[in-house]
């Protein structure tokens, strides 16, 4: 720990802005000698005590509930109190001062502060005192985040997976089967001269695929986490007046972008994040791709295209009542061919048909989906593909929250597993990088749950927290 993970903290946990109820909550080593000066009184561990927290001149503040979790057994593993106010800036901010100033407050017995050295926490602090504390691992603290930032029923539900340690434990599940044959390796390398062949007889080989393989459901879960964490964002491409503005209205159920006839109407990006299936997707509507004198228009197109650039899927608009016009077909087939330039093999690019609603007796075409933004046909298939060209799966019960960090540390083991198998499989077997690829495989896997983390990884993880947590 730095020395900064000594000092007392405090904090106000609550949003900032008027609420029925405010906390201010604070973690520290033996709190008990400060909190009987704050309150006038002992506090019964986890017993919630209705009292008046009063100034320094001995004038209610306000009343509330008091509530003292001595350590080990609390949150951060520390000594922790909160105090439950009523949800006013002013009141929350009145509380906060007279904790700081009692704390440095000196003792007359000792000559000492109260509680010497307390200060504003930073962002993130509380939970990362409870990961230093081994309270909770450190994809249990990011679930926390992830927990309140949820957008959607699906993220919250598999952010709570995480946070009650099922994402660890397929990690540690991982891990120990990682340890047993490096194991092997070791014993190996350690006794040369033995006559008893360890990997042979361990069946090092099978340990070794059967570790592959759960590696591989178990990143296929990560994956699906990631999504409902970030989402996708979905970018509307196509020429102008094909109806892009419309679809967008159509998929977010409400009128988010002008449409005219004009063709033009959209000169800058207009975005909207809705749910299928309780995936955040975010849409992005964007100016009609063609070539423009026109500076403002100009501008609208060039954002356009570095949005389809960072997109994860692009809908490429098609206009049916056009489809026959061999100028309109040309510049489609052009517009193709540079989107293609600009994307990775990665990134799904779907064609999709509209206006059906103005050419019911026209043969649909055979490539992509065809539907209607003004009478909805078609939108279901829609968004099914959608989901599909991502890659999402029904979610099981257990699916749980997942970051890209943990996706690159996944790539990373099953990596050095890759390599691990290719010298297992060398009739020379070269033991001592058999057995490095397998340490560093179990590092990575260590760098998920925070037992091979540095210092400023962690600093950045816990300063994306919002302060009271």
């Amino acid at each position: 720990m730095l020395a900064r993970h000594q000092d007392p903290i405090i904090a106000i946990a609550t949003a900032p802005g008027r609420g029925a109820v405010g906390i201010v909550r604070v973690s520290g080593k033996a709190l008990g000698p400060w909190v009987e000066h704050l309150l006038g009184r002992t506090l019964r561990p986890r017993e919630a005590t209705y009292l008046p927290f009063l100034d320094a001149q001995g004038l209610p503040i306000d009343q509330g509930l008091a509530l003292f979790f001595p350590g080990p057994y609390s949150f951060t593993g520390e000594d922790v109190l909160e105090l439950q106010a009523h949800g006013g800036p002013v009141v929350l901010q009145l509380l906060l001062a007279r904790c700081l100033e009692l704390a440095a407050q000196m003792n007359p017995a000792s000559g000492l502060p109260l509680l010497s050295g307390m200060r504003i926490a930073q962002p993130g602090e509380f939970s990362e005192r409870a990961f230093l504390n081994d309270k909770i691992d450190l994809a249990q603290a990011e679930a926390i985040s992830d927990l309140i930032d949820a957008s959607t029923e699906a993220a919250a539900r598999s952010a709570t997976q995480s946070l009650s340690g099922a994402f660890s434990r397929e990690i540690h599940v991982l891990r120990d089967a990682l340890v047993h044959l490096r194991m092997l390796v070791e014993a190996t390398l350690d006794f040369p001269e033995e006559e008893i062949d360890f990997l042979e007889k361990s069946d090092a080989r099978g340990q070794l695929d059967r570790l592959q393989q759960g590696l591989q459901c178990v990143l296929q879960k990560a994956s699906q986490g990631a999504l409902l964490r970030e989402g996708i964002t979905v970018v509307i491409a196509g020429q102008p007046n094909a109806g892009k503005s419309s679809l967008l209205n159509a998929l977010a159920g409400a009128e988010l972008a002008i449409v005219t006839p004009i063709a033009g109407t959209t000169r800058d990006k207009v975005q909207q994040t809705i749910q299928i299936e309780g995936v955040p997707i975010h849409v992005v509507d964007t100016a009609g791709l063609r070539a423009s004198e026109d500076d403002v228009e100009k501008i609208g197109i060039a954002r356009a295209w570095e949005a389809i650039e960072g997109a994860d899927a692009v809908l490429f608009l098609h206009d049916l009542t056009r489809a026959n016009a061999i100028d309109y077909i040309a510049e489609d087939i052009d517009i193709t061919g540079a989107i293609a330039q600009k994307l990775s093999k990665n990134v799904a690019v779907i064609d999709v048909w509209n206006k059906a609603d103005a050419m019911p007796h026209m043969a649909q075409p055979s490539n992509g989906i065809t539907l209607s933004a003004k009478t909805g046909y078609g939108l279901d298939q829609l968004r099914r593909r959608l989901l599909e060209a991502t890659g999402w799966q029904a979610p099981g019960s257990g699916t749980f929250i997942a970051r890209e960090r943990h996706l690159q540390a996944l790539r990373q083991v099953d990596a050095h597993l890759a390599a691990a198998a290719q010298h297992l499989a060398v009739q020379d077997q070269a033991l001592d990088l058999l057995a490095e690829e397998l340490r560093l495989g179990q590092n990575a896997l260590g760098e998920i749950t925070g037992e091979f983390t540095s210092d400023d990884l962690l600093g950045v993880i816990f300063s994306q927290f919002c302060i009271g947590k």
